[in-house]
């Protein structure tokens, strides 16, 4: 067999698995502590159209200064946020604490 005829149907075979390839991508989507109500609806209506794509959401809420010690506003947005996308996202893992944010990924259920 030819070698270089080789090489090039096992390149024309890579090419077809890649188009077939459905790439998940990373959304963020950023809160403050202190956030009004609307906003939070604007964006959680955001987070669920990322979801329905197809794709994966990060969700950090981030505390400046004194914010920091009222924490549990943080993991209060979170709740709202998964009782609003509990029909289509679930948190792929608890929410955890890195530095001076909370971080949770909602993914498609």
């Amino acid at each position: 067999m030819n070698y270089g005829k080789y090489k090039y149907e096992l390149t024309k075979k890579e090419r077809e698995s890649k188009k077939k390839q459905h790439i998940i991508h990373i959304k963020e989507v950023r809160f403050r502590p202190k956030i009004e109500k609307h906003d939070l609806e604007f964006k959680i209506k955001h987070i669920r159209n990322f979801i329905e794509q197809g794709n994966k959401v990060k969700v950090s809420v981030f505390f400046k200064g004194r914010e920091l010690a009222y924490i549990k506003f943080g993991y209060e947005i979170f709740d709202k946020i998964k009782e609003n996308l509990s029909d289509i996202a679930k948190l792929e893992a608890p929410v955890k604490k890195e530095g001076r944010n909370l971080i949770g990924m909602f993914v498609k259920k």
